[in-house]
């Protein structure tokens, strides 16, 4: 089991070997002791935001936790600016700016607001057992907010944040990102152009007590399927002149999917299937509706369903097949496939695999273990898909958590000052590394 006062004792008193081409300063000895110290400022923290509902519908609460982080990031020396989300159906988001020195990497800091537990979830509260927090959000994503407050202080205490060059970015709408996505993204995508380095403080992913680091995640889209077919009386099923009808051009075209798309790292899952006559899908309510007869060949049928992808290419591919199966009707059928642009995917390149080098050895100076890549088919998406076309992207950074998006969600709090200062060194050495020519 990992010792936080352990590991705090061991980076702030041994010293770092050569080999690992960089010294703890005493800036960063100061931290290690600072985020310690620092524990109850975030707890309390914490608490305020859970037990304050921001499911991604209920605007009113994203704006209530909008304000709440905006007074700890003013109170930090940002600027901060909160974006109305009207134009894209959502409460808005947080765009904060530090500026420092002008000569350091630029740092992009990514979370976001608002919860999968809208206002009449019976999941409301917040509790603590031990070491362990519970409530609505606590991991997905109010503790990464409470971590990324938690490096900032680390490093406005050590001195280091002055001279940093930092864009904290916080979405009001990630679990249900508002439309057009060109509004409910364009100040994401353009503080990543703006940035050299992205990270993003969604949960670390802890397995058998090894942390792992996010260097790729997969995209996250829509698609849907709509068949029409000429109907009849069931007796003339199969016929030249009727066909197939709708609910057998269906299952053919599912079962291809199901028999000839798969390969490593995708995933297409169906979520809702409906036939008969009629038959339709209310995408408001994520609802389908099919009525009919036995003696009547059904004339429509709809399928919806998820496609998850590692690149931009295997998404295009798949869906150019996906396509083509569609279009091999049955006899006495027509339809198509629609699909609606989500997340993309957060796709394993070499310079994000460069920052999780760079963060390993913040991890080998405090004498953690090194964190390996998470395979990419253990994460699902997330807002640091839109950076990491722009920019080299490091994911999962927030405290460790268990049971996102279900009743029972639950945070490990000594994670937060681990995560914290995993960070804020990080941060702070890309702060003093030179930025890349233009």
């Amino acid at each position: 089991m990992w010792n936080w006062l352990r590991a705090i004792a061991l980076f702030t008193l041994v010293p770092i070997s050569c080999a690992a081409q960089a010294a703890a300063t005493p800036a960063e000895n100061r931290m290690a002791r600072f985020v310690e110290s620092d524990r109850a400022y975030g707890t309390t923290l914490l608490e305020r935001l859970v037990n304050q509902n921001s499911g991604t519908l209920n605007s009113e609460g994203v704006r209530i936790v909008g304000q709440m982080m905006r007074s700890e990031l003013e109170a930090l020396g940002f600027d901060v600016q909160w974006v109305d989300g009207t134009p894209f159906h959502r409460a808005g988001h947080i765009i904060a700016t530090h500026v420092g020195n002008g000569r350091g990497k630029r740092v992009l800091m990514i979370g976001h607001l608002d919860t999968v537990f809208e206002a009449d979830s019976p999941f409301q509260h917040y509790s603590v057992a031990g070491n362990i927090a519970t409530g609505p959000g606590v991991g997905d994503d109010k503790g990464g907010l409470v971590v990324i407050i938690a490096i900032l202080r680390a490093m406005r205490d050590a001195g280091t944040l002055t001279n940093a060059d930092i864009k904290v970015v916080l979405t009001g709408d990630e679990e249900r990102m508002g439309s057009p996505v060109a509004l409910s993204r364009g100040d994401l995508v353009a503080a990543a152009q703006w940035a050299d380095v992205a990270l993003e403080y969604e949960n670390l992913v802890r397995d058998d007590s090894h942390d792992y680091g996010t260097i790729a995640r997969r995209s996250s889209s829509n698609w849907q399927i709509n068949i029409h077919s000429e109907s009849g009386h069931s007796s003339g099923i199969f016929s030249d002149g009727v066909g197939y009808g709708a609910i057998y051009e269906m299952a053919r075209i599912l079962d291809a999917f199901r028999r000839e798309l798969r390969e490593p790292n995708l995933t297409y899952n169906v979520s809702l299937v409906a036939g008969g006559t009629p038959a339709q899908f209310d995408t408001t309510l994520e609802r389908a509706d099919g009525r009919g007869k036995t003696n009547i060949i059904p004339a429509d049928a709809v399928a919806r369903g998820d496609l998850r992808s590692l690149t931009v290419e295997q998404d295009a591919r798949v869906r150019a097949r996906m396509t083509e199966i569609v279009a091999q009707h049955l006899p006495g059928t027509s339809g198509e496939i629609v699909f609606d642009d989500g997340y993309p995917p957060m796709s394993p390149t070499a310079g994000n695999q460069a920052l999780l080098d760079q963060l390993n050895l913040v991890n080998r100076d405090m004498r953690l273990a090194e964190m390996p890549a998470l395979p990419p088919i253990r994460r699902g998406a997330a807002d640091s898909g839109f950076a990491a076309p722009y920019v080299d992207t490091l994911g999962g950074l927030g405290p460790s958590a268990n049971g996102s998006h279900a009743i029972g969600e639950t945070l490990e709090l000594d994670t937060i000052p681990l995560m914290a200062l995993r960070s804020a060194v990080l941060i702070s050495r890309l702060s003093r590394q030179a930025r890349p020519a233009n």
